[in-house]
C-alpha cells in the first residue's frame, strides 16, 4: 500500500460511502461477534455465560482509550498515518484474538483491536470536521449514517453464517482481518490528506493536555459530550442485553439475526430524513424532539410490561411490540447521530482530531458505565433495558432543552 496521497477530492457520494465504511468497521466488530457468544461462553466459561458479554465491553473500552491517543496522533501527522496506525493494531488483534485459548486472552486481544477500530472513528469525524462545519457537517453525517446502518444491521446475520460457515467463533476474526485491509486500501488509494500544514499541532505530553482541558473547559463541547454518551449507553445497553431479550424472554431462537437487521434498516431511513430536515429545523430542536419522544414511549411501554398488561398478550405479540419499539430507539439514534457530534465539534475546529477523541473517549467510558447496570439488571423481560432507556433519553431531552437559548444554530 502507497502512503503517497492523492490529491483530487473526493466525489460526495464516494466520501460519504467511504466515511460510512470507516465507521461501519467499529460497528461491524460489535455487532457481529453477538451470535457466537453462546458459543465463547460454552468453550470458555460454561459456568458463567453472561461473561461472554465482556467481548463487547472490552471491545468498546479499548476504543475509547484509543481514541485519546489517535486523535492527537491525528492532529500531528495527519488523517491518513493514523488510520494507517490503527488498522494495524486492528488487524494484529484480530488474529491474535483467532487463536485465543482462554476468555481473558481473547478479551485482551479484544481491547488492542479496539485501540486500533478507535482510528477509524477518529479519522471519520476529524476528516468531516476538516472538510464542513455547522449544519452542513450534521447534514454530511446524516448521509454517513444513512449508508453506514446497513452493515452494522446485517452484521449479526452475517455473524452467525460466519461462525456455521467456519465451524466455529474464530473465523469471524479473519472477516475482521479482511474487512481492515479493504477499508484501509480503499482510503490510502483515493482520499487525499485533509489536514492542513498551519493546523497540525505537536505530539507531545503539553499540547495534548491542553487540547483536552479546552475541550473539556468548553461548555457546549461538554454539554453534548454528555449527551452523546447518555444516547451511545442507552443504544449500547440494548445491543448488550439483545440476545438474551429476544432468545431468552422472547423466544426469537435463530430468528434473532433477522429481526436485528430489519429493525437496524427501517432505522436507516432516519438519517437520509435528518439530513432533509437539519438545515431548515435545526440540530438542537430535532435533537430535543428525538430524545423527547423516546423518553415518552420507552415510558409507556415499560409501565405495560411493569404493571402486566403486556403479560395478557401472547409471545409473538410481546416479540411484535418490542420490536416496533427497538425501530422506535435506532430510528431516534439516526436522528442524533450527526446533530450531536456537530453540535459538540462546532467550537473546536481547530483541534478536531483532539476533540473528536476525547469526546469519543469519553463517550464511550460513561457509555460503558450506563450500559452495564442495564445488562446486569436483566429479569427475565425487557423492563430493566426499557426503564435505562427511559431515564437516558429524558435526561439527554433536558440537556438539550437547557441549550434551547443557541436554538437558531
Amino acid at each position: 500500500m502507497r502512503l503517497s496521497a492523492p490529491t483530487r477530492p473526493l466525489p460526495q457520494i464516494e466520501l460519504v460511502m467511504l466515511l460510512a465504511a470507516l465507521m461501519s468497521m467499529m460497528a461491524f466488530s460489535i455487532d457481529s461477534i453477538m451470535p457466537a457468544l453462546p458459543e465463547i461462553a460454552r468453550e470458555f466459561i460454561p459456568g458463567a455465560p453472561s461473561r461472554a458479554q465482556l467481548t463487547i465491553s472490552a471491545f468498546v473500552l479499548g476504543t475509547g482509550v484509543g481514541q485519546i491517543f489517535i486523535g492527537p496522533f491525528s492532529d500531528s501527522f495527519g488523517r491518513r498515518p493514523a488510520l494507517v496506525l490503527g488498522v494495524a493494531l486492528f488487524i494484529t488483534g484480530a488474529l491474535a484474538a483467532r487463536v485465543a485459548g482462554n476468555l481473558d486472552a481473547l478479551l485482551a486481544f479484544r481491547f488492542v483491536q479496539g485501540l486500533g477500530a478507535a482510528s477509524s472513528r477518529i479519522v471519520s469525524q476529524a476528516l468531516m470536521r476538516d472538510l464542513y462545519s455547522g449544519r452542513e457537517q450534521a447534514r454530511i453525517g446524516s448521509l454517513v449514517f444513512t449508508f453506514f446502518v446497513v452493515i452494522p444491521a446485517l452484521a449479526p446475520l452475517i455473524g452467525q453464517w460466519v461462525v456455521l460457515a467456519t465451524g466455529g467463533w474464530r473465523g469471524l476474526f479473519s472477516v475482521y482481518f479482511g474487512i481492515g485491509v479493504a477499508v484501509l486500501t480503499w482510503f490510502l488509494l483515493r482520499q487525499p490528506e485533509t489536514l492542513a500544514p498551519e493546523n497540525r499541532r505537536p505530539f507531545r505530553l503539553a499540547p495534548v493536555f491542553s487540547a483536552a482541558v479546552e475541550v473539556l473547559r468548553t461548555p457546549v463541547a461538554l454539554r453534548y459530550l454528555v449527551v452523546a454518551s447518555l444516547a451511545f449507553g442507552q443504544l449500547l445497553g440494548y445491543i448488550n442485553s439483545a440476545q438474551q431479550v429476544f432468545t431468552g424472554a422472547l423466544d426469537a431462537g435463530t430468528r434473532f439475526p433477522l429481526y436485528f437487521a430489519g429493525i437496524a434498516l427501517l432505522s436507516g431511513l432516519s438519517g437520509f430524513l435528518n439530513a432533509r430536515v437539519v438545515m431548515r429545523l435545526g440540530m438542537r430542536p430535532l435533537a430535543r424532539i428525538a430524545f423527547g419522544s423516546q423518553a415518552v414511549i420507552a415510558t409507556l411501554v415499560w409501565a405495560s410490561w411493569h404493571w402486566g398488561l403486556v403479560d395478557l398478550l401472547d409471545t409473538p405479540a410481546q416479540l411484535g411490540l418490542y420490536i416496533i419499539w427497538s425501530v422506535t430507539l435506532f430510528f431516534i439514534n439516526g436522528m442524533t447521530f450527526g446533530n450531536i457530534t456537530a453540535l459538540a465539534m462546532e467550537p473546536l475546529g481547530h483541534i478536531a482530531g483532539t476533540a473528536s477523541a476525547v469526546i469519543g473517549a469519553l463517550s464511550s467510558v460513561l457509555a460503558i458505565c450506563i450500559a452495564a447496570p442495564i445488562g446486569l439488571s436483566f429479569d427475565g423481560t425487557p423492563r430493566a433495558l426499557l426503564l435505562g432507556v427511559a431515564l437516558c433519553s429524558a435526561f439527554a431531552f433536558w440537556l438539550v432543552h437547557r441549550d434551547r437559548a443557541r436554538e437558531r444554530d
